[in-house]
């Protein structure tokens, strides 16, 4: 029987319970991987990990990405298990739902910042300490970008500013990764069928005022998007992956 190339690859899904998080656990899971499935809902993610066929290479750690003492534990908890980390897809994020900019409620503002920006932070520092210190040294970090990363929708100035910090994330720890062969990129998502998008299939604002209903993606294809990039040996990266729906108003004007 043929080995799995996989056997024995490690990665950590943060937002693993729903949406994007769990399409690209169950294709990493799918491919042989090991995977850690974090997200601050513990029974979302015991019911990807039970419902996945790669049983006993799903781990449920319950984890608040707001939280470094948190972030530090999920990684503990991946070496403890499993003796080293090879990916983190970095994708725990949230929105405010379309809010008019001078109505944010500075507590939200910050939460946003907090889950989105230092999160996304503390994570890619965790990743950085195990995977410069173990043998063989490296591995790979991939960031939820989203579209926003380059261009705002009306009413997500919060959302839309912190995916554009992402982005210098993902440029600075790729420089920063370079010696220790981490492989940084980012992938960048537009309109896949998530419990967060749904309402794009309903209408949503566009950038001339009127409200339009959008084409929308399965997101199982963003799931393999991330296995493709995770599979590259280290010596390659994607720095931007852009999926989206086909037919979405995002290239042209609009």
């Amino acid at each position: 029987m043929a080995v799995n190339a996989n056997q024995g690859k490690v990665a950590i899904v943060t937002g693993g319970g729903s949406g994007i998080g769990k399409a690209a656990a169950l294709a990493l899971l799918g491919d042989g991987w090991s995977v850690a499935l974090a997200g601050r809902r513990a029974e979302a993610l015991e019911q990807v990990a039970d419902g996945s066929d790669a049983k006993g290479k799903a781990l449920a750690v319950p984890t608040d990405v707001t939280d470094p003492a948190s972030v530090k534990a999920l990684f503990e908890t991946a070496v403890k298990t499993w003796g080293r980390v090879d990916l983190l897809f970095n994708n725990a994020g949230m929105g405010l739902g379309g809010a008019a900019l001078e109505d944010i409620a500075i507590d939200d503002w910050k939460r946003v910042v907090d889950t989105n920006l230092n999160g996304m932070f503390y994570c890619i520092q965790q990743a950085f300490r195990v995977m410069k210190s173990q043998q063989p040294m490296g591995g790979r970090i991939i960031n939820n970008g989203s579209i926003s990363a380059h261009a705002p929708r009306p009413g997500s100035i919060a959302y839309t500013a912190t995916k554009h910090a992402v982005t210098g994330l993902t440029k600075t720890a790729a420089l920063d990764g370079r010696k220790y062969d981490i492989a940084v990129g980012q992938i960048d998502i537009g309109n896949a069928v998530t419990e967060l998008a749904a309402r794009m299939a309903k209408g949503v604002p566009q950038a001339n005022g009127e409200i339009r209903a959008e084409p929308l993606m399965d997101v199982d294809i963003v799931g393999r998007s991330v296995l493709y990039m995770a599979n590259l040996p280290l010596e390659a990266n994607v720095l931007f992956h852009t999926v989206m729906a086909t037919k979405m108003p995002f290239v042209g004007r609009g």
